[in-house]
């Protein structure tokens, strides 16, 4: 990476799109993919060739403690701003530690209609944490087939009135994609 001026305040304080943006108006959309999808494979934030974390995390990178953080920044970036070679990367991160990465991957797949992530999206509408499975159901609405929408089915009855009507919402808009009745 080249080195890049860390973000202003008024940065810092912005909305992550406009962050996102803003850097990709710097150094290049290439380059923004580049780094984001190399956090969520688990690069090192700090290393010195990285650019300023700042851009992805606002206000928040400056105290970060848990590892995660910049992985969840990293997915969130690509939801902005995207190349198709980000994918593996990010249907990888579908299978993530932590559920706060899973959660923004499942939303960068359903955004970015990611379709080699169906299978990953498959195994988290049983993921232990409901705004996973909400997104998870949400991204198969998106990139899934017919025969994904089994996985969706099992969400109906989920205790989580969230993920329950999410399912519901999901296989409607999967039928209308479809064009058929699921």
């Amino acid at each position: 990476m080249s080195p890049v001026r860390r973000p202003t305040a008024a940065e810092l304080a912005a909305r992550p799109v406009d962050r996102v943006e803003s850097l990709a108006v710097l150094v290049g959309a290439d380059v923004v993919v580049e780094w984001c999808a190399a956090l969520l494979r688990g690069a090192d934030p700090g290393a010195a060739d990285a650019l300023p974390l700042g851009w992805l995390g606002g206000r928040s990178a400056a105290g970060w403690t848990q590892d995660y953080w910049p992985r969840v920044w990293a997915a969130r970036g690509l939801l902005h701003v995207y190349r198709p070679e980000a994918a593996p990367a990010v249907v990888a991160g579908l299978d993530d530690d932590s559920w706060r990465v899973r959660e923004m991957c499942a939303k960068v797949v359903r955004a970015q209609e990611i379709g080699d992530a169906v299978e990953g999206l498959c195994r988290r509408t049983v993921d232990d944490v409901p705004r996973v499975r909400v997104a998870a159901v949400r991204g198969l609405a998106r990139v899934g087939e017919a025969e994904d929408a089994d996985a969706v089915r099992l969400c109906l009855d989920d205790p989580e009135p969230a993920v329950a009507t999410a399912a519901e919402t999901a296989l409607r808009e999967l039928s209308r994609r479809l064009d058929r009745p699921l």
